[in-house]
């Protein structure tokens, strides 16, 4: 199973054996199709190319409209994603439910961080500001300080922390536990948060 597309519906908490209260997020995982098998001969190298989530027939370009029809898939999809194919016997066609994961299972989720605009050093990095309020420093509390050197290089280095854009980034989380599956409304649930916002796209692998 190279893995499955999912779309974050939110987050939750549920109970465990002992009744701890865990907080879990809650995705809907598939349904999803395999619509391309990339290989070496072919194409250079191995992948397989699943797609999500419907989409209109009159939003679709017409190639994309073929594309699928080659994948005998019934609807236009959305979400289009190469995985590394990992030598499982998959064709054309093959519907990937959430029932390949199972209780306890671990799996890496990739996401896009919600963006958070031009932010200052604070928010961005952590700063806390240069010192307390003394000696006229009443205006001091948010400012990054000092941020190069003086005649050499006389420039300000490449990777000084400083403001910027904030967000929007693609981030894998490592190792979170399924909690809970339900095949019949296809959703995982799994221990922990996610990068993303509620409907962002993510990617599921073991």
């Amino acid at each position: 199973m190279p893995g499955i597309i999912g779309k974050k519906v939110g987050m939750t908490s549920v109970f465990d054996a002992s009744g701890k209260n865990i907080p879990c997020t809650v995705i809907e995982a598939g349904p999803c199709f395999v619509t391309q098998v990339k290989t070496i001969d072919n194409d250079g190298y191995s992948a397989v190319q699943i797609a999500f989530d419907d989409k209109k027939e009159k939003n679709t370009p017409k190639p994309m409209k073929v594309h699928f029809q080659k994948a005998k898939v019934s609807t236009p999809k959305r979400k289009v994603v190469e995985f590394k194919d990992l030598g499982n016997d998959i064709s054309l066609g093959d519907e990937i439910k959430v029932d390949v994961f199972n209780e306890g299972d671990f799996v890496d989720i990739v996401g896009t961080s919600k963006g958070k605009g031009f932010q200052g050093v604070v928010k961005r990095h952590g700063f806390s500001g240069v010192g307390g309020q003394t000696h006229g420093q009443h205006n001091r509390l948010r400012a990054p300080g000092s941020l190069g050197a003086s005649s050499y290089p006389s420039r300000v280095v490449k990777g000084i922390r400083m403001a910027g854009r904030m967000g929007g980034d693609r981030v894998t989380t490592f190792n979170l536990k399924v909690i809970k599956v339900i095949p019949e409304n296809n959703l995982l649930i799994v221990k922990g948060s996610v990068s993303g916002c509620k409907g962002s796209y993510l990617l599921i692998q073991k």
